[in-house]
């Protein structure tokens, strides 16, 4: 399937690994790009620029494909290295960078020079707009039902999508809610040129977690994930356990008085507990409603290989069969 995004990347399938923290090390990008996707190592999870200067290097050694790097910005008193995290990008030949978070402006200028294309991610139309404007070459648009941070507007995909479409003239992927051949064919239907997946690739065969966060996937249904921060208006959605029953707890409790001191218990410092050690209740952690679709665990190759097969028979078969009747 040939798609802007196919092109723009110079991948076989229109689909995307997103960067996911503790998740997109280099075997996980490895695999998606080696199976005819796009593949993403997430960049602040390596604790320093050398250290992500190794993990591009580890990721050469395992694909020829291209793949990506991620780089969030973040909103914290004491900022990761940014210079030095972009260095080490460009440095190490990577050619495609997901950026996400806050507005990416300062860096574009760095890495367009070095012949990287730029996809941010935005969970609103008007975000996406501005990453436009800005000289993003594409950008993902996140609907509400994404794991990690929606936004706070609400706006679902069969909303958003089509909103997207109206609005951008640079191609767009989906993101939130992916899971397989159904979602590919109704994001093209809506505009996109692609899709992200995120909790989709946490449980494949490749993905670098304990095996119990797998499992906690597989096991979740739609209803299973919770919203927190929302009074902080830092919302994200995170499978439901113990810690994050309490964390509600507490933002009721609390109120308008909430504070992220209140909360740091449960959300700050967890991912490798939970993602590394498999401790399924240490605090919150990003998953999509789209767990409720996801009912084993397959090799990247083989989930690729499933969508695009199933794209492909609902694109040549179901719906050229309305109309032809």
């Amino acid at each position: 399937m040939k798609t802007a995004i196919t092109e723009m990347f110079g991948i076989e399938h229109p689909i995307i690994q997103g960067g996911m923290h503790y998740v997109g090390f280099a075997e996980m990008a490895a695999a998606v790009s080696n199976a005819g996707g796009l593949g993403i190592i997430t960049g602040l999870t390596q604790k320093s620029a050398d250290d992500l200067a190794n993990e591009i290097a580890r990721c050469k050694d395992m694909t020829d494909k291209p793949f990506g790097v991620n780089i969030t910005f973040l909103p914290t008193l004491n900022p990761p290295d940014y210079p030095a995290y972009v260095k080490a990008v460009i440095d190490g030949g990577v050619k495609i960078v997901e950026t996400a978070g806050r507005n990416p402006a300062q860096v574009l200028p760095y890495l367009k020079d070095a012949g990287i294309k730029v996809i941010h991610k935005c969970t609103s139309v008007r975000h996406s707009l501005k990453a436009q404007e800005i000289g993003c070459d594409a950008v993902s648009v996140d609907g509400f039902e994404c794991g990690g941070h929606p936004g706070e507007d609400d706006i679902p995909n069969m909303i958003l999508l089509p909103r997207a479409a109206d609005e951008l003239e640079i191609p767009f992927v989906s993101s939130g809610g992916m899971a397989d051949g159904r979602s590919l064919v109704a994001s093209l239907a809506m505009g996109a040129q692609g899709m992200n997946m995120g909790t989709r690739f946490i449980a494949t065969k490749e993905a670098p977690v304990h095996e119990n966060v797998k499992a906690a996937i597989v096991a979740a249904s739609e209803l299973d994930t919770r919203l927190v921060m929302r009074p902080l208006r830092n919302t994200e959605r995170v499978l439901t356990n113990d810690a994050v029953e309490r964390l509600l707890e507490k933002e009721k409790a609390l109120g308008a008085d909430l504070k992220f001191e209140d909360i740091i218990e449960e959300v700050a410092g967890v991912y490798p507990r939970i993602m590394m050690e498999g401790d399924m209740d240490a605090g919150a952690w990003s998953c999509g409603m789209v767990a409720g679709l996801i009912n084993d665990i397959p090799t990247c190759k083989e989930l690729i290989d499933r969508i695009m097969s199933e794209a492909d028979a609902i694109i040549n078969k179901r719906l050229a069969g309305f109309m032809a009747a």
